[in-house]
């Protein structure tokens, strides 16, 4: 690594973990308000406050991360420019090219931990936050009284009148299938997950032999049942309520979903409606879009940063805020155009990226051509430059 990159890396690293740490409790501060009255009505205990705060910690690092990091970098290029030295940089002999290749690496290291934390801290701390939030402090509390019902990979038809995610125990199980020769329908008064299978409990099994005669062919009665083959499993269960109880308004708020969660849906629901599709499609390009928001963060930044003539702190903490609310705003947009099929949700998720990318190479190109321009040189901000045939 060059001198050159171990200084402008110390010189952006610093600003991010303050602004990252600032920009983090301020969203923590105001989580926690907005809910306050909410947990006093639940009764909660301080401790499972605090555990549902340190929770949803995740779930705001999308909307942090990129805050905090066009701030740092703003602050970064405004006190290279203010004090010269982004200047001498470039009359170097150093392009503004080679300038921003620590940026692009910060943006790229960035970009992978948004996509870690979508796909493996938020789910499980989101769901275990909404669980603790909704269900009250005791976990043996935590049933979902809606009804699930879903169709496995098998061919196995699902309907469970309760839940609970916490223990991997339901109530009501009933499970349809069929055999070569037969339809198989499992009821049971209740279900629990032990060593890779359900286990049920005073369970009555139906034969209907052939598949399609209305009248069981057998009736059998278990105190204790399993069968292997039975495929529904926690994660696929999960799966199908976080989706199934996503509404259109939740959905064009914000991206809900991980890839994870939406490729186990897909797979079990392939003949789903054209507005689920919509909705499904749109939060998995918003999910591999989100972790390129960093580069364009980049690009967005360098013009409005680098720009010559002095500026101070303020003048970036305000560009900040502005690019930041019109981009979140467009994303809004975006998600509800995708989600309600005015928008191909592959263009609905990348739209916001690439109108931004493009605003940003735009305004790079119009500062390179000026400075190109004959009779001009480098001069300090500030200040004229020489004569050209001085």
């Amino acid at each position: 690594m060059r001198l050159l990159d171990r200084y402008l890396l110390g010189e952006l690293l610093v600003p991010l973990v303050y602004c990252l740490a600032g920009f983090q409790i301020f969203w923590v501060a105001f989580d926690l308000f907005s809910n306050l009255q909410h947990y006093q009505d639940l009764n909660l205990e301080w401790k499972k406050v605090l555990e549902i705060t340190l929770l949803r910690i995740p779930s705001f690092i999308n909307t942090v991360l990129p805050i905090a990091f066009l701030l740092a970098l703003l602050y970064t290029l405004t006190n290279l420019v203010r004090y010269n030295e982004l200047v001498a940089m470039r009359a170097a002999g150093v392009s503004m090219r080679r300038v921003c290749v620590p940026f692009f690496v910060v943006a790229l290291l960035l970009g992978g931990a948004v996509f870690v934390v979508n796909e493996y801290a938020f789910p499980r701390s989101n769901a275990k936050a909404e669980r603790l939030r909704t269900a009250g402090p005791e976990a043996e509390d935590q049933w979902l009284d809606d009804p699930v019902n879903f169709r496995s990979l098998q061919g196995q038809t699902w309907f469970i009148a309760r839940y609970n995610p916490a223990f991997g125990e339901m109530l009501g199980p009933q499970v349809e299938w069929e055999t070569d020769s037969s339809r198989m329908l499992l009821f049971a008064d209740r279900a629990v997950w032990s060593q890779g299978t359900w286990l049920f409990f005073n369970a009555k099994l139906h034969t209907y032999t052939p598949a399609h005669a209305d009248l069981p062919t057998t009736k059998q009665r278990f105190d204790h049942f399993e069968d292997r083959s039975l495929s529904g499993t926690p994660q696929q269960l999960q799966s199908e309520i976080t989706i199934g109880r996503l509404n259109r308004f939740e959905a064009a708020k914000s991206l809900k979903l991980s890839l994870g969660d939406i490729l186990v849906y897909k797979k079990l629901t392939p003949n789903m409606d054209a507005k689920r599709e919509a909705m499904l499609m749109t939060q998995l390009h918003g999910r591999i879009a989100q972790p390129f928001t960093c580069l364009v963060v980049v690009l967005v930044a360098l013009p409005f940063g680098a720009s010559s003539g002095r500026r101070n702190l303020f003048a970036g903490v305000a560009s900040s805020v502005g690019i930041c609310f019109v981009y979140f705003i467009l994303q809004r947009w975006c998600l509800a155009f995708g989600i309600g099929q005015q928008l191909d949700p592959l263009l609905a998720a990348w739209l916001p990226n690439i109108l931004f990318a493009i605003t940003g190479l735009g305004l790079l190109w119009l500062q390179e051509t000026r400075s190109l321009e004959p009779g001009k040189v480098f001069s300090a901000p500030g200040k004229p430059a020489p004569a050209a045939n001085a």
